[in-house]
């Protein structure tokens, strides 16, 4: 057994038992391959590599068959590679990802010219409905030459998917290889959201006491982040509102901040979400914020305010499904959902996730989903995970 199988499936399984084919072409970000190679099998996926001659200038063959546990296909032989695996059989792969991708590669495909193998596997792939991904890097110069950009235009309107590059230091950079790996997996994954536009809110708003001081709430941001990764690998349409978060939001989740609760309300415009979900921490209350900052010498008292609830807002303006979240203390489990379900009455919405205050930070936890029926499920697991069982809820 090929030691590459020691990490296959260890980070999710949203891609075991798919084939990708990686081609890799003649761009310096070849050198990342073994990365984006080895990212896709810890997900579960089997990775085929294929090269041309000009990426093996640049990185050696036996560093792919040591990523993937095969040998790269270097020239098309009496054993047809090419249809082997992206022909019309039984065995095809899932998915052709060429990442790099120049643009003497680029335009070679638009113009159905198949001079290596990965241009052949191409062809192939294109003409057998395999998905293919393509993934520019080169210099931005290169990039923004009308020609290259019509070749790109080109490919689109034969359906290949293509992941822009990002503009950095005069070049059109190879993505991060998790989000080229978020990519794949919304191609391949279940896709029981595709089509549908989803809002995440997420995150701490926070009220000012003074100019230096605020008023806030515990949250990490860790549950909104995942939930919102989520959506995006099930092939949704989304959006983030994210207030005072810890957790790192992936750069490629379209992603707005808000500060106070009155801030977040004045972003709540054109609702036009199929599902709405809001684990975020949101104030309850604000005092009249003072100028400058308030001297730590003496006592002070404040009156706290109450501020409007942004649930209700979300179900006056919005025709879709509403998820809220509630945190109470610990708690005996009974208390815990009776206390939930009648927040969700009070509010209209039709599911409420329910927690105590000792999951605020944590990596993994407890969720308890009721709907406006009262049923109730119980999970528990990484945030991750259970950001996973509450789309399925949601969305059955």
């Amino acid at each position: 057994m090929h030691p590459s199988k020691d990490i296959e499936g260890i980070k999710s399984d949203k891609l075991s038992g798919k084939k990708i084919v990686l081609g890799v072409t003649g761009s310096i970000a070849a050198v990342e391959t073994v990365k984006l190679a080895r990212e896709l099998i810890r997900h579960g996926a089997t990775v085929i590599p294929v090269m041309t001659k000009a990426a093996m200038e640049i990185i050696s063959a036996k560093s792919l068959h040591f990523a993937t546990g095969f040998s790269p296909i270097t020239e098309i032989t009496g054993s047809v590679e090419h249809v082997m695996y992206c022909g019309a059989r039984p065995e095809r792969a899932d998915l052709l990802l060429i990442a790099p991708a120049t643009g003497n590669t680029i335009s070679k495909i638009a113009c159905g010219i198949d001079d290596t193998p990965v241009t052949t596997f191409a062809t192939t792939a294109i003409g057998t409905g395999i998905p293919v991904l393509v993934v520019p890097a080169m210099h931005e110069t290169m990039y923004a030459h009308p020609v290259i950009q019509d070749n790109i235009a080109k490919l689109e309107k034969l359906g290949i998917h293509i992941l822009r590059p990002k503009i950095a230091e005069h070049k059109a950079k190879f993505p991060e290889i998790e989000e080229i790996v978020a990519h794949v997996i919304r191609l391949l994954g279940k896709r029981d959201y595709a089509g549908k536009r989803v809002l995440v809110i997420g995150g701490a708003s926070y009220e000012p006491l003074d100019d230096m001081r605020i008023l806030t709430n515990l949250s990490s941001g860790k549950m909104s982040v995942a939930l919102v990764r989520e959506a995006f690998l099930r092939g949704a349409e989304v959006d983030f509102l994210a207030g005072r978060i810890e957790a790192p939001i992936p750069q490629y989740i379209p992603t707005t901040r808000f500060t106070t609760v009155e801030d977040l309300l004045g972003k709540l415009a054109n609702l036009d979400y199929d599902y709405i979900f809001v684990p975020a921490a949101l104030s309850d209350f604000c005092v009249d914020s003072r100028e400058g900052k308030m001297p730590s010498d003496r006592e002070h008292r404040i009156t706290l305010k109450p501020l409007p609830k942004v649930i209700k807002r979300l179900r006056e303006e919005s025709k879709g499904v509403i998820v809220g979240f509630k945190a109470e203390p610990v708690m005996d489990e009974k208390t815990l959902v009776s206390r939930a379900f009648n927040a969700l009455k009070t509010s209209r919405i039709d599911f409420i996730c329910a927690n105590t205050i000792k999951n605020a930070g944590s990596d993994a936890g407890q969720i308890i989903i009721l709907d406006r029926k009262g049923k109730s499920t119980k999970f528990t697991g990484t945030k991750e995970k259970i950001a996973e069982k509450i789309l399925d809820i949601v969305r059955k």
